[in-house]
């Protein structure tokens, strides 16, 4: 009785998610901006391609900004806003208090030649979804639509991203049920962690994987790391406690490039998170990895699929939601 209820909320909840997505394609138009805006996709990839050109780990911060917005409460910019005496809004919670400001920055340079074009037409959840779009194509990554017209948020809480994003200390179990709360497949998780193809990660993140793991001894390490990997990486953080912001490459072959080097690094024991490794490890994610290993083409159609359909998550349209002058406070606020 327990395991068939257990199944009934499941269905429940998937049915919740993709009712979601259909009420946003109903909504979301490829031209939404054709009369309105003409120019917005052409001032927002020269702000992409400046950005991306002097600092070039805006893309890695931009898409995990663009996950970690569309997550929580949907593709809404409600990451964007700041925090004030009276409210602690979701960019300060805990688990994206290492966000990058290079992302952060990217869409308010963009927004701010957007608002002198065509003041308060463009929202700051589509300037973010394009910008991600053209980033992960920047670096070679897939090009793929992106449908528009999304609102962006009335509201902000740190509290709100509580149970919705995966940590890095879940078991795999824990991280299919968040993805599956949102009605994401497995494969689907594969295919967008597969975004850590770039980007980086603070040692903070992975330091119980290659020091005194399980109590071994300060050298001790997870034996499913490659050891020289292991010890690269000891050698690498060795400092972390006097200056955590050191940090490593996700993908130590191809840092910089959008590929499937990652899949194949996890199957070399050179995966840098735990639940990076984990997904070589679990036999529901295993073969998933392979595939993407060997065919990058299939990794990218899957990402692509995936991506289109986490873009389209949650959007607010209508008035549930807003334009916003400046993309770090409301508009009711910003006046």
């Amino acid at each position: 009785m327990a395991r068939r209820h257990y199944a009934f909320t499941t269905l429940l909840v998937v049915a919740v998610a993709v009712a979601c997505l259909s009420s946003a394609d109903a909504k979301l138009t490829v031209n939404y901006y054709k009369k309105t805006c003409p120019r917005m996709e052409k001032i927002i990839s020269e702000a992409v391609t400046s950005k991306q050109l002097s600092n070039p780990t805006t893309a890695a911060g931009t898409l995990r900004v663009f996950f970690h917005d569309c997550f929580v409460s949907g593709c809404d910019a409600s990451t964007f806003i700041s925090s004030n005496h009276f409210n602690k809004a979701e960019r300060d919670a805990d688990i994206n208090l290492s966000l990058p400001g290079d992302a952060f920055d990217l869409v308010t340079r963009a927004k701010s030649t957007l608002e002198l074009e065509c003041p308060g037409i463009v929202s700051c959840s589509d300037i973010l979804a394009l910008a991600t779009r053209d980033l992960i194509s920047m670096v070679g990554g897939p090009f793929y639509t992106v449908r528009l017209g999304r609102k962006d948020s009335l509201t902000s809480t740190a509290s709100s991203t509580d149970g919705h994003l995966p940590l890095t200390n879940q078991t795999m179990t824990e991280i299919i049920g968040v993805f599956q709360k949102n009605g994401f497949t497995v494969q689907e998780l594969v295919a967008l962690t597969g975004a850590h193809t770039i980007g980086f990660s603070h040692c903070k993140e992975y330091i119980n994987r290659i020091h005194n793991y399980k109590h071994g001894g300060p050298n001790a390490f997870d034996p499913s790391m490659e050891p020289r990997y292991a010890k690269g990486l000891q050698a690498a953080c060795a400092k972390w406690k006097e200056d955590p912001t050191i940090a490593t490459f996700n993908d130590i072959m191809t840092p910089g490039k959008f590929d499937n080097l990652y899949f194949k690094n996890l199957e070399r024991g050179l995966g840098l998170l735990a639940t990076d490794q984990a997904l070589f490890e679990d036999k529901r994610t295993k073969p998933i990895v392979q595939l993407y290993a060997s065919n990058q083409t299939a990794f990218f159609n899957d990402f692509v699929y995936a991506m289109e359909k986490l873009s389209r998550f949650g959007v607010k349209t209508g008035r549930k939601g807003e334009v916003r002058r400046r993309c770090d406070a409301f508009n009711e606020i910003s006046t």
